[in-house]
């Protein structure tokens, strides 16, 4: 039995959600997203909630059961309140800034690091230390939040880099005379 997927999705004051062959589609405040389920679960949308069940004599479909679940409830979520990460950056002359559409970041290399904004993604930097990404898909907030941490990963000796404002960065202790 899936402890995620018997639980049900609750739907908060505001968000419409709707299901027509095997797109599910979630209209909030934040805007509207859809996601393509598979055919081994079967959706059940009440008033106020919606229940995963998986297909009976599938085995795949215990498999896709919680998993269904947690996609309907990311796009339930990100209609009604939005995904949010916060980059930190540290280190000597390390820097970010809104430049247009573009987030312009300073990372010790000899060319500024150019990163264009996706549509429906809102980059904010407060100061010139922190990065603050937010957005209705949890998938595009990670991904664009990743790529940017990739391009100055924190490194483990004096933790310069771009981490995560959650991240813990173990430190390695530098060479002995």
């Amino acid at each position: 039995m899936s402890r995620i997927g018997k639980n049900p999705v609750q739907i908060p004051d505001g968000v419409s959600v709707a299901m027509s062959g095997l797109v599910v589609t979630a209209k909030g405040k934040l805007g509207e997203l859809s996601a393509t389920l598979t055919d081994d679960v079967v959706v059940t949308i009440n008033d106020n909630d919606v229940k995963v069940d998986p297909r009976e004599g599938a085995p795949r479909a215990r498999q896709m059961w919680g998993m269904s679940r947690s996609i309907i409830n990311n796009l339930v979520e990100g209609v009604s309140q939005g995904f949010t990460k916060k980059l930190l950056i540290s280190g000597v002359g390390y820097r970010a800034q809104i430049r247009g559409s573009d987030l312009v970041l300073a990372l010790g290399f000899s060319h500024e690091v150019v990163v264009p904004v996706p549509q429906g993604i809102t980059i904010n930097c407060p100061d010139q230390t922190t990065i603050d990404i937010s957005g209705a898909d949890k998938q595009k907030v990670g991904q664009i939040a990743s790529d940017i941490r990739g391009f100055r990963p924190p490194e483990p000796y004096k933790g310069k880099g771009v981490r995560y404002a959650d991240e813990f960065v173990v430190r390695k202790e530098g060479k002995k005379k």
